[in-house]
């Protein structure tokens, strides 16, 4: 079970109480994920931020449509990101179809096409065992909808190193597996409907 459960504009967040900054948000999501994040990036004001990195579980085979999509519904630049491209705030980054997208120690974006984890490339996991050992208590780490547990291995290692984690609530989402898992190994700080999910993002502070 989690460690907590949050009630709406409930108490301040684990991390709210330590002022840092939040500096990178990744998002990700698989199967019934991507009407969730369509309502998450579209809830942020054009003001927002943290840079945000964002992997779906997509066929390999590009092109990808998901950027031309994703970009027609939030008022943040959403791009595909070259390797070596720099994380930019305010910036959402998209990874590209049949790669992992990496955080490098500098604060770049790595690109990789080393086998698929979880039976996925792209691949949660990767992003978020990869952002937490950069960015700390910096990040904050969302889980949606999806039918397998890539994700709540790298929920736990962003807890470990001080990161925020949000989970879809199960009884939310079209595929309840991936953040259900999530759960089930503690590894959710807070667990939010999307309407819920997609007003604290938007409102999220310039500290943690």
């Amino acid at each position: 079970m989690p460690r907590t459960t949050i009630q709406p504009a409930a108490d301040a967040p684990r991390g709210a109480r330590n002022g840092r900054a939040c500096e990178l948000v990744v998002i990700g999501g698989s199967a019934g994920g991507m009407e969730v994040l369509n309502l998450l990036l579209a809830a942020l004001p054009a003001s927002f931020a943290p840079a945000v990195m964002v992997v779906m579980h997509l066929p390999p085979d590009p092109p990808s449509y998901l950027v031309h999509a994703l970009a027609h519904r939030c008022r943040l630049p959403v791009v595909e990101p070259d390797a070596g491209e720099q994380i930019m705030p305010g910036r959402v980054h998209v990874a590209p179809p049949g790669y992992h997208m990496l955080v490098e120690v500098d604060r770049t974006v790595a690109l990789s096409t080393d086998a698929a984890v979880r039976f996925s490339r792209p691949s949660i996991d990767v992003l978020f065992e990869s952002a937490a050992a950069v960015y700390r208590e910096q990040l904050l780490a969302m889980l949606l909808s999806g039918a397998n547990d890539d994700g709540a291995r790298g929920l736990q290692r962003v807890r470990a190193f001080g990161g925020l984690t949000w989970v879809q609530e199960p009884d939310t989402a079209a595929s309840p597996e991936m953040p259900r898992t999530a759960i089930e190994r503690g590894a959710a700080d807070y667990i939010f409907s999307p309407e819920t999910m997609a007003r604290q993002l938007a409102a999220l502070p310039a500290s943690l």
